[in-house]
């Protein structure tokens, strides 16, 4: 396992920043942390780097305990925040250069693996420009770089979007995912947006308040909303009426009939029935037995959005 966390707890007073969080992550993973800010994502980051001690519980960071093999763990997971600092007035190779010497390569192999990360990271044309220069996104590419260069079995990137155009969104989250499989690199990404996570991720670990309250694929996610919730089947009639209205409610098994809404023509209906299991076939045949023309019946699959709501705003995942 690349990260193995189990009842960690960071405690600042009476505040519990990070909640007896129980988590694994394999080796080779793309992992997103998912949540939105204060949640305590960041602090679980610093745990696992050795930078603040735990209250209580175990951390493993590629079998190595932070407390005491932080230096090792440094050398072997490349960390890169959500705001990387560099020296603005020199150029990008030039900082990565740096970062190569400080991480023992000599000054031709510190040169060249500086070139070929720039290049993969495509910033060649602009390696020899003054990072004072970048744009957020270039700064960004180059932190990616920058945390490569020492060659890492893992890398953590807390935030790595912030402030990045769609279109740079889109190119950094490519190359991170390009970047893991090539190099066969564990990655740790830290965010609130869960498109972004979910674009990218193998598995989303939703961490609300210092907990973490879901773990898996947007399969599992959903499906864990669909045990929770009732199932809901849209619906679209032409001729809806009071009667047929009656007709579904009667159905075994139907919970409620909830937003409908009516075309402006007065004759063709939306409607959302909650069922407490999958009673498409049934509904479909009381419509179609009720002399109503039947125009359009499925299943709703929950979405993303679904999932944000009622993991981070508690809100009801079909209502509205």
């Amino acid at each position: 396992m690349a990260v193995e966390l189990s009842g960690l707890s960071k405690a600042y007073g009476d505040h519990l920043a990070v909640n007896k969080l129980d988590l694994t992550i394999p080796k080779g993973e793309i992992f997103g942390l998912l949540g939105p800010n204060g949640a305590g994502k960041t602090t679980t980051i610093l745990m696992m780097l050795g930078l603040t001690e735990p209250t209580s519980g175990v951390v493993r960071v590629l079998g190595l305990d932070p407390a005491r093999n932080a230096l090792e763990i440094k050398r072997r997971v490349g960390y890169m925040p959500d705001d990387l600092g560099f020296y603005e007035d020199r150029s990008g190779l030039d900082n990565l250069i740096y970062t190569a010497r400080l991480n023992g390569l000599s000054g031709e192999a510190a040169r060249e693996s500086a070139k070929r990360l720039l290049e993969r990271v495509g910033l060649s044309a602009a390696g020899g420009k003054k990072v004072g220069a970048y744009s957020r996104g270039m700064r960004q590419r180059l932190g990616l770089a920058d945390v490569l260069i020492k060659r890492p079995e893992m890398i953590i990137l807390d935030e790595p979007t912030l402030g990045i155009d769609p279109k740079g969104v889109s190119e950094l989250l490519e190359l991170i995912t390009r970047l893991s499989k090539e190099e066969g690199i564990t990655v740790l990404l830290s965010s609130h947006h869960l498109q972004q996570v979910q674009q990218i991720c193998d598995r989303v670990g939703l961490f609300v308040s210092g907990r973490l309250v879901a773990c898996g694929g947007l399969e599992e996610l959903s499906k864990s909303l669909e045990e929770q919730h009732a199932v809901i089947v849209e619906v679209e009639v032409d001729g809806w009426t009071e009667e047929l209205r009656r007709e579904l409610e009667a159905l075994e098994g139907v919970a409620s009939i909830r937003h409908v809404a009516e075309h402006p023509n007065g004759r063709q209906t939306a409607a959302e029935v909650a069922c407490s299991s999958d009673l498409t076939a049934k509904i479909a045949g009381a419509v179609v037995a009720k002399g109503a023309g039947l125009l359009g019946i499925r299943r709703r699959s929950y979405s993303l959005d679904d999932v944000y709501r009622r993991y981070f705003e508690g809100g009801d995942t079909y209502g509205h």
